[in-house]
């Protein structure tokens, strides 16, 4: 069953889109992190234009992420101060990255900015992850109980304006988080992603947040920073495809209710672990696809030869 897409000027499966949709709702819900990651390049490997897939996909992000919020919301397991603190940069981030895509749209470069962005991102921050969370479980199976510190100390976290953040138990300068929230609204804008990928290690490893209130507050941020990219898309780009949206929202709800039940099951080194994987994964693809399978199919050989 084939539906019509107007904006992707292209027909897609109804089945394979809200089964794509459920898949990375199941993501959200589990990981704290908006889907993007894994889901445009999905749209984009099925056939949906890189500009499309990007500026839809924020708005899938958007329902998936509420969803997930309203989850964690009811556990108890989301610092808002915190949130409103990376919202602050992340809506900034946001504005400076439709820019910036706006820009390349128009001298016909976004989507090779969109596809260099993913490989890069997801390769370093996927491989960052997988390392430490085999060494975190390695450690775990050999009984090391002894108790670190809940995260290292660093010279930003001796910069100015500290607010106190209660439900994260930190004491930090307001300039980290804001700084974490401006990053990942650019991605956000220029990769159709919440940015989950990137604020979830930052506020483990950086921040030094305990990991259950980490998921919650990140879908939080990840709700309004993706709300304002989809509206930036929608005025600047006119690349927002409704139908394609719509339909990822409609499952991608239900399986981020699914997601966060699972997540509550699992440790966080298991959690992580599978996070890099998956966005391993997702770069080796987007990285095979960038070398062995040019957009213009062209031949440098002899002509004439019959």
């Amino acid at each position: 069953m084939s539906v019509y897409l107007p904006i992707a000027e292209i027909s897609v499966n109804l089945f394979l889109i809200l089964g794509m949709g459920g898949a990375v709702g199941l993501l959200s819900g589990m990981f704290g992190v908006g889907g993007g990651f894994l889901m445009t390049p999905l749209l984009i490997f099925i056939g949906i234009p890189p500009a499309v897939a990007v500026a839809t996909e924020a708005n899938q992000i958007t329902a998936a992420s509420v969803s997930g919020v309203l989850a964690h919301w009811r556990r108890g397991n989301v610092d808002f101060k915190m949130g409103g603190v990376l919202l602050v940069g992340g809506i900034f981030g946001s504005g400076l990255g439709t820019w910036i895509f706006t820009v390349l749209k128009n001298m016909g470069q976004v989507d090779l900015l969109i596809s260099l962005s993913y490989v890069i991102f997801l390769g370093v921050i996927g491989s960052l992850m997988f390392v430490e969370s085999i060494n975190a479980l390695i450690k775990s199976k050999k009984g090391t109980t002894r108790r670190k510190k809940l995260h290292q100390h660093y010279w930003i976290h001796g910069l100015p304006f500290k607010m106190r953040f209660r439900k994260s138990k930190l004491y930090i300068s307001a300039l980290m988080p804001l700084g974490i929230g401006t990053l990942v609204g650019i991605l956000s804008a220029i990769m159709g992603v919440g940015g989950g990928f990137v604020m979830v290690p930052a506020m483990i490893y950086l921040l030094g947040m305990p990991t259950t209130v980490v998921i919650g507050t990140s879908l939080f941020q990840i709700i309004f920073v993706t709300a304002n990219v989809t509206l930036l898309h929608s005025i600047n780009t006119q690349t927002v495809d409704v139908m394609l949206a719509m339909l990822l929202m409609s499952s991608a709800v239900i399986g981020a209710q699914i997601g966060t039940r699972v997540g509550t099951k699992m440790k966080g080194e298991q959690l992580r672990s599978l996070l890099a994987l998956m966005v391993l994964i997702v770069c080796a693809k987007l990285a095979f696809d960038l070398i062995v399978t040019p957009d213009d199919l062209y031949s440098l050989g002899i002509a004439g030869g019959h």
